[in-house]
This record gives C-alpha cells, structure tokens and sequence, in this order.
C-alpha cells in the first residue's frame, strides 16, 4: 500500500506521524512509504533518516495522493483540497472540531480512522491514551506557570516548602489525564482532590498509585464546593467520541479567586468547562470572571519528540493491520470499525453525528 505522511500545520505543531524506524518497519513489509520534506524536523528526524529508512521525501500534494493517509492532527481547512476517498488515519475529534471538517469529509467520501475512538478489547483507548499522559502531565505544570504572579496569576506555588504542601489543584476526571495530572501535581507538593463517577475505580487508584490524593464523587455539589478555593483546576472529562459535557459551570467559574488558573484539557472534545474556547500555543490563554483559562487543543505538540515517539509505538500495529489488509480490514475487524467516524459519505460513529445534529447522515459501519 502507499501511505502518505504529510508535515503538520496545526500552530507550534512539532509532532509527525511516523518515526524513521516506523518507515523501516513498513518498507520491510513491501508497503511505499512518501513523508513530506520536513514533516519530521520539528520532532528531531531529518531528512536523510527517513531516506535512509526507505521513505520517499515529496511535496504535501504527493503525501496526501495516497491510499492511507497517516497525521497526528485532523486535516485543516487549507487542507481540504487534499481529500479524497483515501483513508486518513489520525486524531480527528470531530465532535470538538466546527462541522465543516465532517462536512467535507462526507462530500469527498473520505474514510476517517479516529485514533480516539479505537477501543481495544477491554474497552480502552490505547491511542489515545499516550498524549492523554502528556497532557495530563502538562495539565500540572502550565497551572503551576500560570499561576506565577508575572503571568497575573494568583501568586500560590504548588510544592513543598519546608515539608508543608502549598496550593490547591482539583482534577475532574479520573481517567488516563487525571491520574497524570496528579501524579504530577502531587508529586510538586501540592493537595490533590480527583473526582470520579465510580467509586471502587478511584479506590482501586489511590490503592495502586495515587495514596496521597483525596478522591471525591463528582456531583455538581460536591465539585462547587472543591472549586471554589482550588488554584487550580483540570478538566479530564471524556466521554468516547462525543462532545464533553459542561462539568463545571460558570458559576463555579465565578466563584473562584482572582488568579487562579482552570486547565481544560478536554477541549479537543469541545471541553468541559462553560468559559472555555480553544486556543493555541502561540496564544495559549485568555482571562475569564479573573480566572485564567489554558485551553490549548494540541498540548503534547509542545513536547513534540517525547509525544512523536509515544504516538507511534502506538499507532504502528494498526497502521501495518491497515496496509497489510486494506479497506477491507476497517469493516471486518472489531478494533479498526469503532474507529471509523465516516466512510463513503456516511458518519459512522453515533456519538459524533448525535454531537453534530447530523444523525440523518449516520449510518452503522455494520450497514456497508
């Protein structure tokens, strides 16, 4: 098969999709591979690595004319000429995203494969679960930044000094970012409070990994009252391929101190804070009722070779399923099919067209 790497343009994207020892191990099994010029530099592979693994270096034209497209990020709207009905392999997040993306990729008939949506046997995510750890860790450390008081934040460290812990963080969500962010955050010395729907779940992490951290139920009232003296606060809210639910609400945002920092890491979904909106790496924050909000939609590209490295070990064994066995492979096997988000001009995942408002163009995967 011919797979397609095209250099990301998402602002401060330094990942890529491919590492040259994920080329070498395509080319030995008689796929093509075309990176485009310069797609890996930003995670610290040149050029001649990928030659020297087999790659042919093209423009963004050739690696997009292929028959398995392979990103990190979903396909931007300068790239829309781009799509066809090539499979594209990479983080879609369409019911975070505007509509136009699914629009188009419904008018071109593009067979998307969402890595957030690939659930394995045991129901876990294990594509998303690699950047969900990166961010989760982030999630601890730009709080810890931002609450500095030349960032105008609320002046409170978040570590020991001298055995006493300093700073409040809570963290909705006790998923993969959850357990990274406080891990982090309590590693830096701060109270740690997780909230989790599941009870036995967040005993058997405290248990495991987290002894330290308090974990609560989330309730509207019981994550009101956690809030309103945190300095910090994470959203790590997932629901499997729909549209995050506003968790906290701006009442809760308002009940907050000046300076204090909320770091929602659920945006890519459409986040789960009600002040949230996007924003970038070159913009990474805005100022909301005298709170801080970090709401960046592409966190782990600001550790662009630790994430190039994670996301490929982990995206490689379903991108040789997909060349070896073709299209075909995307309808019969279990994994790769709760993975497609829309094929032939149908949206194929139910929580993106119910999102979306779009269920008249849904239809099961089963159905093809």
């Amino acid at each position: 098969m011919k797979i397609g790497v095209p250099k990301e343009i998402k602002d401060q994207e330094g990942r890529v999709a491919i590492t040259p020892d994920g080329v070498r191990h395509l080319i030995q099994k008689g796929h093509q591979v075309l990176i485009e010029i310069d797609a890996g530099l930003g995670s610290g592979f040149s050029n001649e690595q990928y030659q020297q693994a087999g790659a042919q270096l093209v423009s963004a034209s050739a690696a997009w004319a292929v028959d398995l497209v392979v990103k990190v990020k979903e396909p931007l709207e300068s790239e829309y000429s781009y799509l066809d009905r090539q499979m594209i392999f990479t983080y879609f997040h369409l019911a975070g995203v505007t509509p136009s993306l699914t629009q188009e990729l419904l008018k071109k008939g593009t067979a998307a494969i969402a890595y957030e949506t690939l659930e394995d046997e045991q129901g876990r995510l294990p594509l998303l679960a690699p950047m969900s750890a990166v961010a989760g860790n982030m999630a601890a450390l730009m709080g810890g930044y931002y609450l500095a008081e030349f960032n105008q934040g609320r002046g409170v460290q978040l570590g020991k000094v001298l055995g006493k812990r300093h700073g409040k963080v809570v963290i909705i969500g006790d998923g993969v970012v959850g357990q990274h962010a406080a891990q982090v955050a309590g590693g830096m010395g701060a109270d740690v409070f997780v909230a989790g729907i599941d009870q036995a779940h967040m005993q058997q992490i405290k248990t495991a990994s987290l002894p330290d951290v308090e974990f609560f139920l989330s309730t509207p009232e019981n994550i009101g009252e956690h809030v309103k003296d945190a300095d910090l606060v994470v959203g790590a809210v997932l629901v499997h391929g729909a549209k995050a639910p506003k968790i906290i609400t701006e009442d809760m945002i308002k009940s907050m101190a000046k300076g204090t920092v909320v770091v929602d890491v659920s945006i890519d979904q459409g986040g789960c804070i009600a002040t949230s909106k996007p924003t970038s790496h070159t913009n990474p924050v805005f100022i909301k009722h005298d709170v801080i909000h970090y709401c960046v939609t592409n966190m782990p590209g600001a550790y662009p070779r630790t994430s190039t490295i994670a996301l490929s070990d982990a995206t490689l064994p379903y991108v040789l399923k997909i060349a070896d066995a073709g299209k075909g492979a995307l309808m019969t096997d279990k994994t790769l099919a709760k993975a497609i988000n829309t094929c032939d001009g149908k949206i194929t995942c139910k929580a993106v067209a119910e999102s979306l408002d779009m269920l008249d163009n849904y239809q099961s995967i089963d159905k093809f």
